[in-house]
C-alpha cells in the first residue's frame, strides 16, 4: 500500500500505469508531470482555498494532488450548479473547472514537489438535516485509514486489474473507491465512466478489471439492459461494489443468478466513511468492518467508533438499526429528514428551502414517494397569490415546469421532485404542525377515486385538478373495451368537493342544466371549477379535459339552517 501523502514521492517506475483511457495507458511519469504543471499554476495564484468542479477523473486527480502539493485546502462541492455554488461562495476563493485545467500548459523542467502533509484538509459537502449544505471536513489521513480498511477486506480478491466505475468522483464514495483506493493499492483507475453493460463489456475487452464501482440506482437498471447476461461469458465479472443506499433485492438476485454473486454493498456516509458491508445472496444484515465498533443508542440509532473519523469518540448517526444474534445489524430507516434518491443523499428541508425562494411558493413540503418503483421526490406546494394566478393562467403542468427550472439552478435533475401537488394552505394539525403523514397522503389516491393534484380558491369558488384513478371500480363494465367514467360519479365528486367548502351543499335537491359533452377515460386529469352562489342555494360546476368541456351543471341545495 502507498500512503496517499507519499504518492508523488514514492519510489515507483515511471512506466507503472496509473490510469487507463480505453486502450491508452497513462503512466506514473506522465501523471507526475501533469500534477507538476497544475501545481506550478496554482502556486503562482494568490487564492488559498480551491473548489474542484472537474468532470474528467484523471484531470481531477491531477488537480487534487497538485493542490495538496501546494499546501492549499481543497473544497469538493456536491454539485456544479451555479445557484448551489453561490450558497458556498464563502467556502472557497477560486473555482477550478475542466476549462481551467485545459488552459494549463505542459510542465517545463525537472519535476519536484513539496512534501504533502499527511493531514492535508479536504472539505466535502453533503445535504444537512437543517436545510443548508453541510460541510464535512476530512483529512488525507482519514482517507488513508479507509483505503487500508478496504484493501484488508477485499485486496486479495481484487488482484491487480483496473478499477472501472459508473459513479462520479466528486462524492465521497466515488472519490474513495474510484480514485484513492486504486492509487494507494497500486492499481490503475479507468478514465471512462461506464454507464451500461455493453460499455463495461467493451472496457473489459480492452483492460483486465479488478472491480466495477456503481450505485444502487444504476445497478437496478442493468438486468433489464442489453448485454447484462453476456458480461461474464468470456471471463468472470470483476467484483461489483454498490453504495449510497440499499440495492434493490430483485437486482441483487439477478446479479447472483447471472454472475454467481450479488454485488458487495457498502454502508457508510460522508461523515463516517465506511461502516459495514453485505452481499444479499448471503444475508440481508450488515457486517461491520473489522476496524469498526458499532452500538445501538437508546432511541435505536446506530453509533460508530472508527479510524475513519477525526476523533476516537462514538459518533451517532441518524440510521435506526436492530442487531441480530450474530452481531450484524438490520437498517430500520432514518431518524432525520435526509433521504436517498437514486443513491444520492438529499435533505428534504434543503429542497423546501430552495422552493421557498421562488415568488410563487408560500411554503413547500417535500417527501420521498414510498410507492414509487424508483426513489423519487414529491413536492406539496402552498401557493402565494402570484402562484395562484400563475396556476390559473398557465395550468398545473406549466407551473411545475417553472419550479423545476428554478430548482435546476440548485441541484441535479434526479433530485428534482417528479410529482407536484398545489394548494392554498398546508394540511396542518391542531398545533399548527405539518405531519409527514399528511404530506405523504397528498400523493395517494383518495377514497373518492381521484388524486387532488391542485386546489386553489377565491371568494367565488374553487378550482381543482383531479387525476382519475385508472383502477376505479366504476370503470368495470362501463364499457367493455372502452372504459368511461360514469357521469353520475363525476357529479358525485362535484357534490363532495362543494360540501368541503359549504357543508349544506351536500343536501342536494336537484341537478339542473346537466350536460355531458365528452367521455372521461381512466387516468385522465379533470379540471373542475366550482362557482358557489350561497344566496341562491346553488353551485355551478364545469369539468374540462384540457381545452374541452366534458360536463357541466348546477347543483341546487337546501338553504342553510
Amino acid at each position: 500500500m502507498i500512503a496517499l501523502h507519499t504518492l508523488l514521492s514514492v519510489a515507483r517506475p515511471d512506466d507503472a500505469v496509473v490510469c487507463v483511457d480505453g486502450q491508452h495507458a497513462i503512466p506514473y511519469g506522465a501523471f507526475r508531470a501533469r500534477v507538476a504543471a497544475c501545481a506550478a499554476a496554482f502556486a503562482s495564484q494568490p487564492a488559498t482555498r480551491y473548489a474542484l468542479c472537474v468532470d474528467d477523473p484523471f484531470d481531477f486527480t491531477c488537480a487534487l494532488f497538485a493542490l495538496f502539493a501546494c499546501g492549499k485546502p481543497v473544497v469538493i462541492p456536491a454539485s456544479a450548479a451555479p445557484a448551489y455554488l453561490d450558497t458556498l461562495a464563502d467556502a472557497y476563493d477560486a473555482l477550478v473547472t475542466d476549462a481551467d485545467l485545459a488552459a494549463m500548459g505542459p510542465h517545463a523542467g525537472a519535476v519536484t514537489f513539496n512534501t504533502i502533509a499527511p493531514h492535508a484538509p479536504i472539505t466535502l459537502y453533503t445535504s444537512g438535516s437543517t436545510g443548508a449544505p453541510k460541510a464535512i471536513h476530512k483529512t488525507l489521513a482519514q482517507f488513508d485509514a479507509e483505503v487500508v480498511t478496504l484493501e484488508q477486506q477485499w485486496g486479495a480478491q481484487l488482484g491487480t486489474g483496473a478499477v472501472m466505475a459508473s459513479v462520479p468522483h466528486h462524492h465521497i464514495y466515488g472519490l474513495l473507491f474510484r480514485v484513492f483506493w486504486p492509487l494507494a493499492a497500486g492499481r490503475a483507475f479507468s478514465r471512462e465512466t461506464v454507464t451500461e453493460p455493453s460499455a463495461l463489456h467493451r472496457a473489459l475487452v480492452q483492460n483486465a478489471a479488478a472491480a466495477f464501482v456503481s450505485s444502487p440506482a444504476q445497478l437496478a437498471r442493468w438486468p433489464l439492459l442489453a448485454g447484462f447476461d453476456a458480461l461474464s461469458s468470456q471471463s468472470p465479472l470483476p467484483a461489483v461494489f454498490s453504495s449510497g443506499g440499499p440495492l434493490d433485492a430483485v437486482a441483487a438476485a439477478a446479479f447472483a443468478a447471472a454472475h454467481g454473486s450479488a454485488p458487495i454493498e457498502v454502508l457508510g456516509s460522508t461523515e463516517t466513511g465506511g461502516i459495514a458491508w453485505r452481499r444479499q445472496d448471503q444475508t440481508l444484515a450488515w457486517q461491520p468492518f473489522a476496524s469498526i465498533e458499532v452500538r445501538q443508542e437508546d432511541d435505536g440509532a446506530l453509533a460508530v467508533r472508527s479510524p475513519h473519523l477525526p476523533h476516537n469518540d462514538w459518533h451517532r448517526t441518524d440510521d435506526a438499526i436492530a442487531f441480530d444474534d450474530s452481531g450484524r445489524f438490520i437498517l430500520r430507516g432514518r431518524l432525520d429528514r435526509v433521504v436517498k434518491v437514486v443513491g444520492k443523499r438529499v435533505s428534504l428541508p434543503e429542497v423546501e428551502g430552495w422552493l421557498g425562494a421562488h415568488p410563487f411558493v408560500a411554503r413547500a413540503a417535500a417527501t420521498l414517494l414510498a410507492a414509487s418503483s424508483r426513489e423519487r421526490l414529491g413536492a406539496l406546494i402552498a401557493l402565494t397569490p402570484a402562484g395562484v394566478e400563475a396556476l390559473r393562467a398557465q395550468g398545473r403542468v406549466a407551473l411545475a415546469k417553472t419550479l423545476r427550472r428554478h430548482l435546476s439552478a440548485y441541484t441535479e435533475p434526479t433530485l428534482i421532485p417528479r410529482r407536484w401537488r398545489f394548494c392554498m394552505a398546508m394540511p396542518v394539525d391542531a398545533r399548527g404542525k405539518l405531519p409527514a403523514s399528511a404530506v405523504a397522503a397528498a400523493f395517494r389516491p383518495g377514497t373518492e377515486g381521484f388524486e387532488t393534484l391542485a386546489h386553489v380558491s377565491d371568494a367565488d369558488g374553487d378550482h381543482y385538478e383531479l387525476r382519475v384513478s385508472p383502477d376505479l371500480a366504476h370503470f368495470s363494465g362501463h364499457f367493455p373495451g372502452l372504459p368511461i367514467l360514469p357521469g353520475v360519479v363525476l357529479v358525485d365528486w362535484a357534490v363532495r368537493l362543494a360540501a368541503a367548502r359549504n357543508p349544506v351543499a351536500r343536501a342536494i335537491t336537484s341537478v339542473d342544466q346537466l350536460k355531458f359533452m365528452a367521455p372521461v377515460p381512466p387516468g385522465a386529469v379533470v379540471s373542475l371549477r366550482l362557482a358557489h352562489e350561497p344566496e341562491r342555494c346553488r353551485v355551478r360546476f364545469t369539468a374540462r379535459l384540457g381545452a374541452r368541456d366534458c360536463a357541466s351543471g348546477v347543483l341546487v341545495h337546501r338553504e342553510a339552517t
